[in-house]
């Protein structure tokens, strides 16, 4: 072996050691995978990544993958709901902790939280009627009220996503402002920058939950019209949902 790459120096041997733990994958993903969101997402990119497949008619209706695969979608589908008992205390709290400046912003964060509050109360009763606890004959029922919620809850959440991004963009441009007239003077303009790094992360971050929040509420509206209609057609519903689940997966994996 060579000597030069079997000699450690005490300095690097302190780097190593001093290296934080969050950037390890292992324990990156024990964290990410302990969150209830975490393990949702997961089911959620298996099974639409599934609906995708049996959407775009790539197997026969008579290959036995085919019944498999129906029968996993539907496992699963079942599966998310029991994730989303009590979920509905996050937007109660979530709206009751928003700092407000204006009646829209209240009218805007009562659509937004309480129609994804309604939202996920509702789907517990709908996971207990298909698990056969109450009556099956009130599911219908209970979809459409889901259904509705959830639509409403996302033109909300999109209406203050966009003015998030509207102040964004704002604060930006009286960063760069700053920024230039710092580089005039031949100053330094470090601290300057690295705000407009984060700033600009933050406008993406912003800009890819519209696009989540946009992808969810197509297929909402699908429910409602009950895949009847313009936007309803289960490949288009299936990748939207696919989409929706990655960019969640990894709005959720830096956040850990």
């Amino acid at each position: 072996m060579d000597a030069k790459a079997s000699t450690v120096g005490p300095s690097q041997t302190a780097t190593a050691q001093s290296e934080p733990k969050g950037k390890d994958f292992l324990n990156h993903l024990e964290v990410y995978l302990a969150k209830r969101d975490g393990v949702d997402k997961l089911l959620k990119i298996s099974r639409y990544a599934t609906k995708i497949i049996l959407a775009s008619s790539v197997l026969p209706e008579t290959v036995p993958l085919t019944r498999q695969l129906k029968s996993f979608e539907s496992s699963v589908g079942l599966s998310r709901k029991a994730f989303r008992l009590g979920k509905f205390v996050q937007d109660v709290n979530a709206l009751r902790n928003s700092h407000l400046d204006s009646k829209e912003e209240i009218l805007l964060s009562v659509i937004a939280y309480g129609g994804e509050g309604l939202y996920y109360f509702v789907e517990q009763f709908i996971w207990l009627a298909k698990s056969g606890l109450i009556d099956a004959k009130h599911s219908r029922n209970l979809q459409k009220i889901s259904a509705w919620a959830e639509l409403i809850g996302y033109i909300g959440s999109i209406s203050l996503k966009l003015r998030d991004l509207k102040r964004i963009k704002e604060d930006e441009a009286c960063l760069n402002s700053s920024i230039e007239i710092a580089i005039s003077r031949g100053v330094g303009r470090r601290e300057e920058e690295e705000r407009r790094k984060k700033l600009r992360e933050k406008k993406l971050m912003k800009q890819l939950s519209v696009v989540q929040d946009i992808a969810d509420g197509l297929m909402a509206l699908a429910d409602i019209r009950d895949g009847k209609g313009r936007f309803t057609d289960p490949l288009l519903l299936s990748c939207a949902g696919l989409l929706s689940a990655l960019l969640s997966t990894h709005k959720n994996w830096v956040s850990c």
